[in-house]
């Protein structure tokens, strides 16, 4: 299973219809008072669409990553049309004096984060464009978050959802090593300390509402900071019963019983990052672990791309998911 180039129109096309929709929109916004009681558009002028700020930041982040890998689409010059009219100087900062506000420290922790610091460096893959330059500050504002912030995280948080502290470093991992060495070390170091004596994962797995694996995200995580020989080490450790595909839940596909309930639907979203988790993961493993692997990233597939677009709830945010994981199978 591959991303061609009909497969990636059709995500741009999801994309382009939602992250400029600028309701619904649930928001992550702390009122000090009656004047703060602002439209999403007044306070987010470049991510104000796709139901959530996060949604909006990793939408564009889909359209950035199609119109570089299939410049011929009909839909690259509208991407490209709307990015220039959105990344501008003006509009960063006004993005940026949101984090300033009192009680906004916390603002988008850590999902956000590492989904702008992604999105930064996608928009630095587009030399002829100015996207990068203008959203480097906003870029630098997180990842100066991120650098205070470690230090102070005693424990990670392993739930499936967007509070998950692998999922946000595996992102701003790959930022940091071209634009923040030390915060690149850190991240290295943070996630060596805190996982590598994991052992015989159980995966109680999924939540109701994950759309995450803590087992896979956190394998995933460990395999980019890791040398290949210390990973595979790890990682028979951590999972060693995998020839025997267990724990079982790893393997089977979430059930999505109600496509229209919000978190339901994050079971979508858990199939496909699994995917990209075990698709990422396989090149690792030995050959007989590596088929494995590879066969559960083809059924988590299976089980959800027919479902990235269709009900609004899972359609302002799958696609990405899907393209992550779509990617990871790329060579």
């Amino acid at each position: 299973m591959i991303l061609d180039e009909k497969l990636a129109a059709k995500f741009a096309r999801i994309a382009l219809s939602h992250v400029g929709k600028p309701y619904p929109y649930k928001m992550d916004h702390v009122l000090l008072g009656d004047e703060d009681a602002l439209p999403p558009r007044a306070l987010h002028p470049i991510f104000f669409g796709s139901f959530d700020w996060h949604s909006c930041v990793h939408g564009w982040w889909t359209l950035l990553t199609i119109s570089r890998l299939y410049p011929e689409t009909g839909e690259a010059q509208a991407i490209a049309d709307l990015a220039g009219a959105s990344f501008t100087a003006d509009k960063v900062a006004i993005e940026l004096a949101y984090l300033r506000r009192p009680l906004s420290a916390g603002f988008e922790r850590p999902y956000g984060w590492g989904w702008l610091l992604y999105l930064h460096l996608e928009a630095s893959r587009h030399s002829n464009q100015e996207w990068a330059a203008n959203l480097e500050p906003l870029a630098r504002a997180f990842a100066d978050r991120l650098h205070g912030f470690l230090p102070r995280l005693t424990y990670p948080i392993r739930v499936g959802t967007h509070f998950n502290t692998c999922f946000a470093l595996i992102l701003a991992l790959e930022w940091a090593e071209q634009f923040d060495a030390v915060l690149a070390r850190n991240i290295r170091r943070w996630a060596v300390e805190k996982f590598s004596n994991d052992r015989d994962c159980q995966a109680w797995e999924p939540g109701g509402d994950e759309f995450l694996s803590p087992a896979l995200i956190e394998a995933l995580c460990m395999a980019r900071v890791l040398a290949a020989g210390d990973f595979a080490r790890w990682f028979a450790a951590f999972l060693p019963r995998l020839a025997d595909r267990e724990p079982e839940a790893l393997f089977a596909p979430a059930t999505v019983s109600d496509r229209s309930d919000g978190k339901i639907a994050h079971l979508d979203g858990l199939n496909l990052s699994r995917a990209w988790c075990w698709r990422s993961i396989a090149p690792l493993l030995p050959a007989g672990e590596k088929a494995i692997a590879e066969a559960a990233a083809t059924k988590h597939l299976d089980a959800a791309l027919p479902h990235v677009a269709g009900d609004y709830m899972g359609e302002h945010w799958l696609a990405s998911f899907a393209l992550l994981a779509l990617q990871a199978g790329a060579g």
